[in-house]
């Protein structure tokens, strides 16, 4: 008994292997429920709303994250995102939506293979380099930036955002 306690100690040290990367994945699930299923909840009509004159319509907000999903996942991740057509705050709820969901679902796709031994190295994008981990934490900072931002334009609008309903997501 006790000579099998010793070899399995070894093995479930090395389980996690990539625990930023993994840590980071579930942020991505967790900031793709919430974003999703707060652009659902607004109605197709209430698209075209903004609580003031300098911000963006909450149709803006969910181009501008779908537009911003395949450039941070990509640049991440290593890879080109995929070629799409324009899109704009005036289109269907219907297809944006969709956009945001398959920028998403992109994500999802390009980080699998992210690992921990890769953090440390420089990224360039718009001008800027900086280590892939600082990117990953950026992109999850903007993703709760933006859900905040909707959170509240659900709430003036009487909705619940996702997180009221249910507070585990």
């Amino acid at each position: 008994m006790r000579y099998s306690l010793i070899l399995c100690f070894p093995l479930a040290a090395f389980a996690q292997t990539a625990p930023v990367a993994d840590a980071f994945r579930a942020n991505v699930r967790r900031e793709t429920k919430r974003l999703v299923l707060s652009a659902r909840e607004m109605p197709a009509t209430k698209y075209a709303y903004k609580p003031t004159k300098a911000q963006m319509t909450f149709g803006e907000v969910v181009v501008h994250l779908a537009e911003d999903n395949d450039i941070l996942c990509s640049v991440v991740a290593g890879i080109d995102a995929p070629q799409r057509t324009t899109m704009g705050a005036t289109d269907t709820k219907a297809h944006l939506v969709a956009r945001l969901e398959e920028t998403f679902a992109f994500c999802d796709t390009a980080l699998r293979s992210l690992d921990d031994t890769r953090l440390g190295e420089p990224l360039s994008s718009g001008g800027e380099t900086e280590t892939r981990a600082l990117s990953l934490i950026n992109a999850v900072a903007h993703w709760s930036d933006h859900y905040s931002q909707v959170a509240i334009y659900l709430r003036l609008n009487g909705l619940l955002p996702p997180t009221a309903k249910d507070p585990s997501l």
